[in-house]
């Protein structure tokens, strides 16, 4: 059902955010991941976004979603997280 797998890429970039977080703050020393869509496509494709979207995806292809995504999740500013809203379009979308 799609409302699972929106469910479960929610909690795929939920991790990631985190994973990220750690990332920023261990590896760049606290300083802003200017290149944080490439981090966080690949560690998606690597912890099974694919499987969620029913089609093998490429961090590259996932990453200039990501972007392009975030700049209408800035622009339109929805009711819900940036994970949930970027998750419904990645599934409805990818």
């Amino acid at each position: 059902m799609a409302a699972d797998r929106v469910t479960e890429t929610t909690s795929l970039l939920v991790r990631t955010s985190k994973a990220h977080g750690v990332y920023e703050e261990n590896e760049l020393s606290g300083v802003y991941d200017q290149a944080w869509s490439e981090w966080y496509a690949q560690y998606a494709v690597d912890n099974g976004i694919g499987p969620l979207v029913g089609h093998p995806v490429t961090a590259d292809q996932l990453a200039q979603f990501l972007a392009s995504s975030n700049v209408d999740f800035e622009r339109d500013k929805p009711g819900d997280s940036w994970a949930a809203y970027t998750a419904r379009r990645i599934i409805q979308e990818l």
